[in-house]
């Protein structure tokens, strides 16, 4: 089984992007995949939700769990562990000699005993990774208040769950050989595969973030599993193209996060939308709005910009502007003119009518038309909007 642990706070890309590659070798191995709420030294006042947000986001990303459980519902698990490895003479009663400890106290702590050997455990990448004995020394497990340290109740949950594969970010390899021991401790001598990426020059850059920039999930997921990959097959991918090709011995050690690259890619999958769905975004159920909105795409990347666009076009237009006269003439003529197919068509019709010739006509027509003086071609607006013509050029 493999998993993704996380405490209840805003999700960064960091995060998802180990949560994507634990999903991704969970499938690749037909094993099943957990989801863990680390919130065992969180009050339920600060999570305020933050829990259902990872869930919602993971759904989004089509990150599919078998089992999703809260570390605070394990707390009797914890404390009885502490106690067996207690007993078992490998933990100690202590107060406040130790590092972890800040403050004088009198208060008690279960405390685990330095290890009498090297700490040894399985790197898929790197082989066997020995920690020689000295670099570790005792460290808590069990608070005062019966709260269990977050790097024993991670460890026990990992043996109690039976997780066999833990990809993770590079940051919590200090916490590998401490968890491995605490398991051998417990008589827990299965053997599990540690992955550690490198998460670097990613900044706290949240999900939500992207997602109210105009982001799409599937984008985000492209850009972070190729972020550092060798020689992908190919650049724009959905999860399920990914996940018969990826190879984690092919993620690089040296990477940053380029948010120009990730806009390319948001771009490419914008395109790959369905148009009527993309209409919806902007408050339609047709797919010339959203065949209007990709018109856009090669000068926008997010879906912030193509509403921006949509809105240009059919809010109401400034007729005191420079070309305001001009307008409210090919306004009039508009509203009582025919529908008429041909975007040529309709402009000789408008030309004649209006007996308005050259940059006296483009102009005005094209900003009645779309709200601005730059714009795709109009002879590609044009079918698009016909039926809707006389809601735009008002």
């Amino acid at each position: 089984m493999l998993r993704f642990a996380s405490m209840p706070i805003d999700m960064d890309i960091a995060s998802l992007r180990v949560a994507i590659l634990n999903y991704i070798v969970a499938q690749q191995r037909e094993d099943r995949f957990l989801v863990r709420i680390d919130d065992i030294t969180i009050s339920k006042e600060d999570i305020k939700g933050r829990d259902s947000e990872i869930m919602m986001i993971l759904e989004k990303f089509a990150i599919k769990h078998d089992l999703v459980y809260h570390q605070s519902e394990h707390l009797n698990i914890y404390q009885n562990l502490a106690l067996r490895v207690l007993k078992n003479g490998r933990a100690f009663i202590c107060n406040s000699n130790l590092e972890e400890i800040k403050e004088k106290s009198r208060d008690s702590f279960i405390a685990i005993k330095k290890p009498k050997k090297d700490i040894i455990y399985s790197d898929f990448i790197k082989g066997e990774v020995v920690t020689p004995l000295d670099e570790i020394g005792d460290f808590i497990i069990l608070k005062s208040d019966g709260t269990p340290t977050d790097i024993f109740a991670s460890a026990c949950d990992d043996m109690l769950s039976g997780i066999e594969f833990i990809i993770r970010d590079k940051k919590e390899i200090d916490r590998t050989p401490k968890e491995v021991y605490i398991k051998e401790s417990l008589g827990y001598l299965e053997d599990t595969k540690y992955v550690h990426i490198h998460n670097q020059n990613m900044g706290n850059i949240t999900i939500k973030t992207l997602f109210k920039q105009g982001f799409i999930a599937d984008a985000i997921l492209n850009y972070l599993i190729l972020l550092g990959y060798k020689n992908p097959p190919k650049e724009i991918f959905t999860l399920p193209e990914a996940i018969e090709w990826f190879n984690l011995n092919q993620i690089s050690k040296s990477y940053k996060f380029d948010m120009d690259r990730l806009r390319d890619i948001n771009r490419e999958h914008l395109k790959r939308l369905d148009d009527k769905e993309l209409s919806r975004v902007f408050g339609f159920a047709d797919s010339s709005i959203g065949k209007l909105a990709k018109l856009y795409l090669n000068e926008d990347s997010t879906l912030n910009e193509l509403e921006n666009r949509i809105k240009s076009i059919f809010k109401p237009k400034d007729f005191n502007s420079k070309w305001g006269r001009e307008m409210r003439i090919i306004e009039n003529i508009i509203i009582n003119a025919p529908i008429i197919d041909d975007f040529n068509d309709f402009r000789e019709y408008i030309r004649v009518k209006s007996g308005l010739e050259g940059e006296n006509l483009s102009k005005p027509l094209q900003i009645l038309l779309t709200g601005s003086e730059n714009s795709p071609k109009l002879s590609e607006i044009y079918p698009l909007i016909k039926y809707y013509i006389l809601e735009v050029a008002s």
